[in-house]
């Protein structure tokens, strides 16, 4: 299932800076996943950041174990705080759902790709294995619809 057919960038003529952001609300689990997977399907010209509304000390060790489970390993990411800064220099920015709606950075991003994935925090391997087949299904979407989008 197609999550996306096209998306709309800004400043589509200026390939080479443009950065994709993924948030969530503590940016320790799914956004670094999906920051992992993008690192690995990057179209050329684009990079990658996550963050949260409201980070914490670690990433979550259950979603780096499933990351290095296929070949990814997210260890050396750090969970960082969504910043004007980052909102205006990304395009687009994908937030990974929320599980505390006071914190849900929908609330502060306009034009944002909501996902709605379900948090793997406190879930057991299997759970968290699924999540991140999902984000990863997802992140492949996304890269597909920007070459898309940017082969204009």
């Amino acid at each position: 299932m197609k999550v996306f057919e096209k998306i709309k960038m800004k400043n589509n003529n200026n390939q080479d800076n443009k950065i994709v952001l993924f948030v969530c609300v503590e940016n320790a689990g799914r956004s670094q996943m999906a920051e992992g997977f993008f690192k690995k399907y990057a179209p050329k010209g684009f990079k990658v950041q996550s963050a949260g509304t409201k980070p914490v000390s670690q990433i979550n060790p259950i979603a780096i174990q499933a990351m290095s489970e296929v070949g990814i390993d997210i260890t050396r990411q750090k969970s960082k705080e969504l910043t004007e800064e980052m909102m205006r220099s990304s395009d687009p920015i994908v937030n990974m759902g929320c599980m505390d709606k006071s914190f849900c950075p929908t609330l502060f991003l306009p034009n944002v790709i909501e996902w709605n994935l379900e948090d793997p925090k406190g879930k057991f391997i299997e759970e968290v294995r699924e999540i991140r087949d999902e984000i990863e299904q997802r992140v492949k979407e996304l890269v597909s619809a920007i070459a898309i989008t940017t082969e204009k």
